[in-house]
């Protein structure tokens, strides 16, 4: 990551360091999200659509602020979403009442998943894109998720970590997860002030903008593509959202009541640093066997072993699995981020990116309210997210490589 950095601008370090701090923020938060939830005494069934619901109010801010965010600015776009974060934290750590949850969860940045929601990917892969050359952009991309993923898994442990020493101190499960949630809400507010030392250098070209072909939501030459590409994006999406963090948290605090909020940090720290190893590695093998190719070969096989975890006869073995997926898991990440601003003419990058952005978010945001009522339906019932979420993910593969194996990105062009 060195190499990348030293010869990168300010800006490009200010990038860099908002996602580190935003991905540690959210694995801070998802490691005790639903747990803080069941605390204040909502079923399990409640939990899933409260997170269902804070995907669901993502669609919106985040189809305004990217769609928008090369008009009002870059800079104001990200500025907008870390304080967007910090009204989220507030209100959570303020209140036990459901329906402002509701509002704080839909109108704020809240990641139930440790993994991306907001505007701010689509924004700062589009001010990446613009620096680096189409050789780079993997390798940046890859480094970009390695310092958010390592993150998520450092605010994974921290999370957990924290919650555990509290307890032992006396304070009750209610309380030390109220101080996660003041951590996460300071976070916000730390993100506000890096992303205010951005220069002008971040910014769209005002003169390209004003001069742009009318197009749909910035899309003009590349929209089927690009629709065609936000319709499995969503597939898979789905498939992520029956197993999201905090769900995958509370099956094994259901299906192991023994195992503490430490070790629960311990294990997904363990597996975001996987997560993270594997995205780096992701760019050295799209340089050889092509990014589509990279996107399914690895994808295909996490999601059989994510099918697999809640059959295993231990928790050793569940976790396990969990990890040997997650080993290989997210090398389709920034291949795939990679491959949207690829295939598209430069001014679609923003809107691309975003619009694929929100497709995903749509694509998650009922798979948590169906996963918790199977969740406190019980029996094999608790099996079935893990076996409908890596089936749909599956699905997305295989159509994946059937629409796009032929559409190389131009560094892939003899």
């Amino acid at each position: 990551m060195s190499d990348q950095l030293h010869s990168s601008s300010p800006d490009r370090f200010l990038l860099f360091s908002g996602r580190c701090l935003r991905m540690f923020g959210y694995g801070f938060l998802a490691i005790v999200l639903a747990l803080y939830l069941k605390e204040l005494g909502f079923s399990d069934s409640n939990v899933g659509w409260l997170l269902t619901l804070t995907l669901l109010g993502d669609i919106p801010v985040s189809l305004l602020l990217t769609t928008s965010a090369d008009r009002i600015g870059r800079k104001r776009t990200l500025m907008i979403g870390a304080i967007l974060m910090l009204f989220s934290g507030i209100v959570f750590v303020s209140t036990g009442n459901f329906w402002l949850l509701l509002i704080a969860a839909t109108v704020g940045v809240i990641s139930p998943s440790g993994y991306e929601v907001g505007p701010f990917l689509p924004v700062e892969q589009a001010a990446l894109s613009h620096v680096i050359t189409d050789a780079q952009r993997t390798r940046v991309f890859a480094w970009y998720n390695l310092a958010g993923t390592f993150s998520t898994a450092l605010g994974s442990l921290a999370g957990g970590a924290i919650s555990h020493l509290l307890q032992a101190q006396g304070k009750s499960p209610l309380v030390s997860y109220r101080w996660i949630l003041t951590g996460y809400a300071a976070i916000g507010l730390l993100m506000a002030l890096v992303f205010l030392l951005l220069s002008p250098a971040v910014e769209a070209d005002r003169k390209r903008i004003a001069g742009a072909v009318k197009s749909f939501m910035g899309l003009h030459k590349s929209r089927r593509k690009v629709l065609k590409l936000s319709g499995l994006f969503a597939i898979d999406a789905c498939g992520g959202g029956f197993v999201v963090q905090s769900l995958i948290v509370l099956w094994l605090s259901k299906t192991y009541p023994g195992i503490s909020e430490l070790n629960l940090g311990a294990i997904f720290f363990g597996a975001n640093v996987l997560a993270a190893i594997s995205a780096l590695s992701a760019s050295w093998l799209a340089a050889r066997i092509g990014l589509v190719n990279t996107m399914v070969f690895t994808h295909l096989p996490s999601n059989i072993l994510l099918i697999l975890v809640p059959f295993m006869p231990n928790l050793t073995l569940a976790v396990t699995m969990l990890l040997l997926r997650f080993s290989i898991s997210q090398m389709d990440v920034p291949t795939r981020q990679s491959y949207t601003v690829a295939i598209v003419e430069p001014d679609e990058r923003s809107a691309a990116a975003g619009v694929t952005a929100i497709a995903r978010s749509v694509g998650a945001m009922l798979a948590p309210g169906l996963a918790g009522k199977l969740l406190q339906m019980g029996g094999i019932c608790t099996s079935m997210p893990f076996v409908l979420g890596g089936g749909l993910k599956i699905i997305y593969d295989l159509a994946l490589y059937r629409s796009f194996q032929s559409i190389k990105p131009p560094e892939e062009v003899k």
